[in-house]
Parts: C-alpha cells; structure tokens; sequence
C-alpha cells in the first residue's frame, strides 16, 4: 500500500495474557513492498511494540500490500493489518477481491492518508488521464491496494482499464525501475508522501516526472463507491524537482484487526502506538498522523474496536 498504501499484519497469540510465566510471541508485521512507506514505517512499529510491550517481539515482513494483509487477517495467520480503507470495506463486505467470503474486521486506529501519485515521465505524451489511452501503464501489485484504487480512478476517468491500455501489475520500485527502461510509460501507485521510490525517479539524472492531475474525479469514484475519497494534492517540492502542486484523490489508511482481540489487547496496542509516536514519526513523517484527532469514524468504514474506543473515550474522543 499499496497506498500501495503499511500493512501491518501481527501474529499475537496469547502476548497479552498476563501470566505469570509467559513467554516470549512473535508478531509478524506486513507492510508492502520495500520502495513504499508501509515497509519502513512497519519496521518501526515494529521496534515500538517490540520495546513497549512485555514478551512480544514484533518484525516487519515485505509483503504485496493492503489485500494480502486483510486476507492473511481472515485466514487466521495474522491479526493486525495496515490497510486503505477502500480495499478494508470491500473485505467487510465480500466484495471485489474478498468474494470468497466477508471478513469480519474492526479498526484499532485511523493511520494516515494515502495518495494517489499518477506517474509518467516527460517525452511520453502524458499530459492528462486521458492520455493513457494506448499506453504501457502500471496499476500496482496483485496483493496490494494500489490496484483497487487505480482501477476506480481509470473508470472515473472514463477509461476501460482492459481495453484502453496495455496493463502491467508491478509494485512501485518495479514501476520505477521499469519506466526508467522506458518498458511501461506510467503507473499509479497510492502511498504516503515521500514515497522512496518516486524519490528515486524523480532525482534520475536525464528524466523530467511529471504527476497527473486527477483530484477532480474523487466526487464520481464516491458517487459509485461510498464515501471513501477525498480530494486532495501533493504539494510542490515533495519530490526533488517537482516545482507544482499536483491534484489528486485520496484514501485514509488504518490498522485493523479480526474478531478475536481482546478488549484489553486492543487497548493496549492502540494506547501504545499513539503514545511512542514520536519513535514512529523518527523513521517516516507520515505518521505524525498517528494521532487522537484522527480518531473519527467517519474516516474509517471499519467500525472502531470496543478496546480503542474504550481509549479514545479516556482521552477524550468520541470515536
């Protein structure tokens, strides 16, 4: 995450059980490809349960994103997730890439928003979504969220993600290593600003990025999908040369979990979290957004844990 996306997908077992002998619970951390933000920032929430949380030892794996971490959550091979919310309420729901079932999720904590970077580079004709019509373009990895968003976006756009353009599914540093070769003429990708490896094609000595502009299309893809997008921009001077603000959609991500935490794990992890920010925000300042004033449900279609709101509640938020 994807936007695509930070996955965080936890093996607990019995880490909070309070007894007197307990020993020692891995936790294993999804979080995304390793050109994205979900990889160093679960690295770090990581390190943050590591040393806050008796006899836990949490590690950060690379996984493909949003969709692979939701659905290691419902196959009961882990029990936190970094997710995007489009693709958390499709699993809720049992829609798109969760037919084969409804996950019953619950939200731990509102993260931080994803953004929708529309890639192409100078010398591709590219000016405007449209453009992409007959091109070689990336929409993200399988397993991550990037592609569930970016189809939404093409369709907004009023193209056919199948008949309009020669699709590829490559994760962002793939993406990037690929329009370098001039193999793929755009991609999308969905992540956290800076993104590691839009940094890295964007200060490519003899290649101009350019950003496409589609923030207009947030009010149709809700239109169709509920009320998931928000318009929005990255701002100029977010990546090396990049002088303009860009117009784009955007997604909030969360950390969600299943339906067998207990009310005093939740609590515990959410109270954690918010607390070490300032560990977390030392390795990527997206998530300065790791805050209480993010906690509405709004922002999430999962419905909140009884264990975070029961945090919230102490703090003073609503939920």
């Amino acid at each position: 995450m994807k936007k695509t996306t930070a996955i965080l997908a936890m093996t607990l077992g019995l880490a909070f059980a309070g007894t007197a002998h307990a020993q020692q619970k891995t936790m294993s951390i999804g979080t995304g490809g390793t050109g994205g933000v979900y990889y160093p920032l679960g690295g770090a929430v990581a390190n943050v349960l590591s040393k806050n949380l008796p006899n836990v030892q949490a590690t950060a794996e690379v996984t493909g994103g949003s969709v692979d971490n939701l659905k290691l959550i419902g196959a009961g091979k882990s029990e936190l997730g970094f997710t995007m919310a489009d693709a958390a309420l499709d699993a809720l729901k049992g829609e798109d890439k969760f037919k084969s079932g409804k996950l019953p999720l619950q939200a731990l904590l509102v993260v931080y928003p994803n953004r929708m970077h529309v890639v192409t580079v100078e010398g591709t004709g590219i000016e405007k979504m449209a453009d992409l019509k007959g091109k070689r373009v990336s929409t993200g990895s399988p397993g991550g969220a990037t592609e569930v968003m970016a189809f939404r976006v093409i369709e907004a756009a009023g193209l056919d993600k199948d008949k309009d353009m020669k699709r590829e599914r490559l994760g962002v540093a793939e993406s990037v290593n690929a329009i370098k070769d001039r193999k793929i003429d755009a991609f999308f990708w969905v992540g956290g600003i800076p993104t590691a490896a839009v940094t890295d094609l964007a200060a490519t000595p003899g290649l101009k990025m350019k950003l496409i502009d589609h923030g207009d299309l947030a009010e149709k893809m809700n239109a169709k999908y509920g009320k998931l997008y928000t318009t929005s921009k990255i701002k100029a001077g977010s990546y090396p040369g990049y002088d303009k603000d860009n117009s784009i959609t955007e997604v909030w991500n969360l950390i969600v979990t299943g339906d067998k935490m207990s009310n005093e794990d939740a609590y515990t992890i959410v109270k954690t979290l918010v607390e070490k920010k300032a560990d977390i925000v030392a390795v990527h300042k997206e998530a300065e957004s790791f805050s209480l004033d993010n906690q509405v449900q709004e922002r999430s279609p999962i419905p909140f844990h009884p264990g975070a709101l029961k945090y919230f509640k102490e703090k003073g938020i609503g939920g």
